[in-house]
């Protein structure tokens, strides 16, 4: 929800304009710049948190890359629980919206969910109906080759040449993009 009242007296605390920095929020968090996204955040705290966690909402479905909607909708549901009954100065836990801002200046990020509604959407887009449906001719034509990756002990294929379930493993383990350290690393089970 966007604040009440002349947009010319909507202010933050130290008196920055409250849409430019609703702006700097998002286009820190798109550069993943933690440090300026970070203090555009809390200098949206207290005063307009719950707009704050609606723009991070809208950022996370926005401009990033896979799953993290949720995780930021976790750190909203959290900050509510501990402020149960508070409004305004009394608000506590910033530290949800510091996490949030980390979380989604690191997290990969894609405007594919904004690019795609806007496509559909907007009458102005860049691309016609007619390009549209050229480009998925082009996409329905194209023959794509299976990569020899997928013949696993899982394909019949695979297990016609000689894959094991422990090729599977280390070849799977070994091919994770964007890899993040497992609970087994430590251990040599591959």
């Amino acid at each position: 929800m966007i604040p009440m009242g002349n947009s010319r007296d909507l202010t933050t605390q130290r008196g920055y304009d409250f849409y430019e920095v609703a702006s700097a929020l998002q286009k820190s968090i798109r550069r993943a710049d933690v440090k300026l996204a970070g203090y555009m955040a809390l200098e949206l705290f207290p005063r307009y948190a719950e707009y704050c966690w609606k723009r991070l909402l809208t950022i996370s479905a926005e401009d990033c890359y896979g799953l993290v909607t949720q995780e930021i909708k976790a750190l909203y549901d959290s900050f509510w629980v501990i402020n149960k009954g508070k409004r305004g100065d009394e608000l506590k836990g910033r530290i949800f919206i510091s996490k949030a801002v980390i979380i989604l200046c690191t997290c990969g990020h894609s405007r594919d969910a904004d690019l795609l509604s806007n496509f559909i959407y907007d009458k102005k887009a860049l691309l016609s109906d007619e390009k549209i449906e050229q480009l998925f001719e082009e996409v329905r034509r194209e023959h794509l080759e299976i990569p020899d990756y997928v013949y696993d002990v899982h394909t019949r294929r695979g297990k016609m040449m000689g894959k094991t379930k422990q090729d599977f493993f280390r070849e799977e383990e070994a091919a994770l993009a964007n890899k993040q350290m497992s609970l087994f690393d430590l251990y040599d089970l591959l």
